[in-house]
Order: structure tokens, then C-alpha cells, then sequence
């Protein structure tokens, strides 16, 4: 694999990771995946705020991921879920390998923008003087499966949002409330639980998960004064190692409007991997 058809696959799966991160994945950590029964009082509470956070809308995102010793990366920005999932981040590489294979290229972070058909990568100055000169990668949704198992990712695209973190724990049988805790300024209710997905009532929800590879995780989130996410931590283990995702949100209802790049500044990512001789697939 040529360094080029490399940053094209990092690009993508640190588009998918950055979101992701910021909405929901997963699988169990170690012993914390056993099931107890859920606590009574926490679950109206969270029917509220699933309520809430999706009735909300948008908001203002910023996480953290590390996946092993694969990729580290942060995300910044504003995402909407009214009608299908749309948005724009910063991310930053902060290690990893695949940090180290995008440094060599001369990218340090990139901008992506999540449509309701495709996301677009700006890749940064050095990088489009090596292909071209266009800045944005385009990934068509129904694309993606030629990266391998991109099916079910773009699925998780356009299905995925914040409030779904909340759902997760209402499905998962074994939440309980811990107690009050400031976070960003904030005061908020602390819930913890583990999901195991095969146990998730949501059908669709479970059969994302699972094609995803996902069979449990561990969650804990806060919910604030107006019944809205705060913050949430995901930690899981999966065939690539250890995931740890931390998200906070913030600004609920903020203007979101996404763009488009201008056509002769983007490159659909196929055509990218055409001309360095790849086959996608």
C-alpha cells in the first residue's frame, strides 16, 4: 500500500472514529460487562433526557479517542440530528500509527464535513500538492464499502446520534445513578451501566452494534439540570485493542449549517485510489 492510498483509508476511518466519539460505539471492558438489574428510579429520568437531547437538535461537540496504539485523536465542532445526521469537526492526530503515517504526508489535522450523502476531508496544502492539488477528499456513503466493512460504518453514519448514548443505557439492563457531579461548569446527574448489545429491545440500534463487531460496552454519562447529555466515556475492547471515547456537548440548539466544498477543489476518494493504481475494493 502506497503512502498516498495509506492517508486515504486513515482519513476515513479517523472521520468515522471522530464522530463516533462523539455519538456511540463500543464493546465490553473486562469484568465490567456482567449485568445487574437496573435501578428504578434512574430509568424515567433518562427516558427524559433521551427525550431531550434529541429534540434538541444540535450542539457543540468535543472528545477524545485512543484506539490502542493505532490512532489517538481529539474533535471539535458543532454537529444537527433533526433530519439525518450532518455537521463539521476539527480533528487533531495525536499519535498512533496512523498519526505517524498522516505526519508523513504533512497532515497534522483535518476538517470534516458529514452530509446526508457523503463527508469531505480537507486534507491541508501539503497533501493536495502530492495529488493533484484539491484539497478535499469526497466518501460517498454507498462508497465506502470498498474500504472493507464500510457498509455497516456508513449505516452508523447517518444513523448514529448523541441521544442514542442515553438509549443505550435505558436498553441496557444494568444502569444505576451514582450521584451529583460538577462537569464543565455544569451540575449533573452521573449514570453508569454495561450494555450488552444482544440484550438491546432497539432492533435497529442492535443490529448496527453488531455489525459493527460491538457485543457489549461500558458507559457512564451525565445529564444536566435541563435533561441534556453533558458528557459521556465509552471503554472498550475490540479485535484492534483498547478504545477509550470521551465526548462532551455543549451550546444545544446553536446554528448548523454545512456546506458543500466547491467541486474544483474536491476528489472523490475512489477516483484517488483509481489513480494511484488501487483497487478500492
Amino acid at each position: 500500500m502506497n503512502r498516498t492510498t495509506a492517508a486515504v483509508r486513515v482519513a476515513a476511518v479517523a472521520a468515522l472514529t471522530g464522530l463516533a466519539a462523539c455519538t456511540s460505539s463500543g464493546a465490553p471492558d473486562g469484568p465490567e460487562a456482567g449485568r445487574t438489574a437496573s435501578a428504578p428510579a434512574a430509568l424515567p429520568a433518562l427516558r427524559t433526557a433521551e427525550r431531550s437531547t434529541q429534540q434538541a437538535g444540535t450542539a457543540r461537540v468535543r472528545s477524545t479517542t485512543v484506539m490502542g496504539s493505532q490512532l489517538s485523536l481529539t474533535a471539535d465542532g458543532l454537529l444537527a440530528w433533526r433530519e439525518g445526521l450532518s455537521g463539521s469537526l476539527t480533528l487533531r492526530y495525536t499519535g498512533g500509527t496512523a498519526a505517524t503515517t498522516m505526519r508523513g504526508l504533512g497532515v497534522t489535522s483535518m476538517e470534516a464535513r458529514y452530509l446526508h450523502d457523503a463527508y469531505y476531508a480537507r486534507m491541508g496544502d501539503a497533501f493536495a500538492a502530492k495529488t493533484g492539488g484539491r484539497h478535499w477528499l469526497r466518501y460517498g456513503y454507498e462508497d465506502l464499502k470498498s474500504l472493507g466493512g464500510g457498509a455497516d460504518l456508513a449505516e452508523q453514519m447517518r444513523s448514529t446520534t448523541p441521544d442514542q448514548s442515553v438509549r443505550l443505557l435505558l436498553d441496557s439492563g444494568d444502569v444505576r445513578a451514582v450521584g451529583e457531579e460538577t462537569v464543565d461548569g455544569r451540575t449533573t446527574t452521573h449514570y453508569s451501566g454495561t450494555v450488552a448489545v444482544g440484550a438491546v429491545t432497539d432492533a435497529g440500534l442492535r443490529q448496527r452494534l453488531q455489525s459493527a463487531g460491538v457485543t457489549g460496552e461500558s458507559l457512564d454519562i451525565w445529564i444536566d439540570g435541563k435533561n441534556l447529555l453533558v458528557k459521556k466515556v465509552e471503554k472498550s475492547s475490540t479485535a484492534g485493542g483498547k478504545v477509550t471515547q470521551t465526548a462532551h456537548y455543549s451550546d444545544y440548539g446553536v446554528k448548523v449549517a454545512v456546506h458543500k466544498p466547491p467541486a474544483a477543489d474536491t476528489q472523490d476518494f475512489t477516483a484517488l485510489l483509481s489513480q494511484s493504481g488501487t483497487n478500492p475494493s
